[in-house]
């Protein structure tokens, strides 16, 4: 019988990281109508919650409904509840609300200091929300993803400075996305509040940020948003967006990265976020094997899906 031909996804052979260090790898939610019957079986909602059946599968989620609207403190606790059953080392990031990075019109206005509405109200429900995950010691950190028109300017770098004194009380990561604030001096500013620069994979265009393994504090952050360089601002359906499948290649990129990253931080969290069709969790689970040299775990709908996992699943995934 000939031999099998070699994994395209390259593994660790030895870690890599600090001792007691910890990679958590997922996806940037969980709650999406064309997840049903890919990622999750059909009609799972009717037995399971999603995120209990997610967690049996990746370290960590990052919740985006808390950009959009604040998160209740009696959903943070059974989100919790739900994960902890399955998964005890289970942790959740948090997206900040949008109230806090971005202006209210963003989609005609430029996002800056002088058009960004955040009131008190925002940030006592947003403290609210936050604080039932991290009351029950699941909060793995706070993501304030600002857009790429937010620029390093003086009025901003005030502004985030502001921001980052209101809420730190959490273990924060800015996202930036605009190439101005990748230099010593916000790296220096950064490590100087112990808060976590993200190191991003998106398209390259214009003054986009370029790829990074910067670690200013003792959480490190990495985010995929894919490449899809023609729909990125030119599509009707923001989640053409995200319709993108990292390959081996540019995953075994990332991984070299993370391995870097790891290497200097106590928890180091990796999101994927191109969630079209379940291509975050194809992609964190081919991560999660790349780091781990081992074979994952991985839901069976999800399987039949992409063939690319069957490289490197584990027998009997199906809890």
């Amino acid at each position: 019988m000939p031999a099998a031909p070699p994994s395209p996804y390259p593994c660790a052979t030895l870690p890599l990281v600090a001792e007691n260090a910890r990679i958590y790898i997922g996806t940037a939610g969980w709650s999406y109508k064309d997840w049903e019957g890919i990622v999750y079986p059909a009609q799972l909602k009717k037995s399971q919650h999603p995120v209990e059946y997610l967690a049996h599968y990746v370290d960590v989620i990052e919740i985006n409904t808390s950009f959009y609207g604040h998160i209740k403190p009696e959903w943070g606790k059974l989100w919790c509840r739900k994960a902890r059953v399955v998964n005890p080392e289970f942790l959740f990031t948090a997206k900040l609300n949008r109230a806090f990075t971005h202006s209210p019109i963003a989609v005609v206005e430029s996002t800056s200091a002088e058009t960004i509405r955040a009131n008190p109200e925002d940030e006592r429900l947003a403290k609210e929300g936050l604080d039932s995950i991290a009351n029950e010691d699941m909060l793995g950190a706070v993501l304030a993803q600002f857009p790429i028109s937010f620029k390093n300017t003086n009025a901003n770098r005030d502004y985030l400075d502001a921001m980052i004194e209101k809420f730190k009380q959490f273990p924060l990561v800015v996202e930036v996305r605009h190439n101005s604030w990748t230099n010593e001096g916000t790296l220096r500013y950064f490590a100087e509040k112990s808060v976590a620069f993200c190191n991003i994979d998106q398209p390259r265009l214009g003054k986009a940020v370029v790829p990074t393994e910067h670690v200013t504090a003792p959480l490190a952050y990495v985010r995929l948003h894919g490449r899809n360089y023609d729909q990125w601002f030119d599509s009707d359906s923001a989640k053409d967006r995200y319709n993108y499948l990292y390959t081996a290649p540019e995953l075994a990129g990332w991984k070299t990265r993370i391995d870097a990253i790891a290497g200097k931080a106590k928890k180091t969290f990796v999101v994927a976020n191109n969630h079209f069709e379940g291509k975050a969790a194809v992609n964190a689970l081919q991560l999660k094997h790349m780091l781990s040299g081992r074979a994952v775990p991985v839901p069976d709908s999800l399987l039949r899906r992409y063939w690319e996992l069957g490289e490197i699943a584990a027998k009997n995934t199906e809890e």
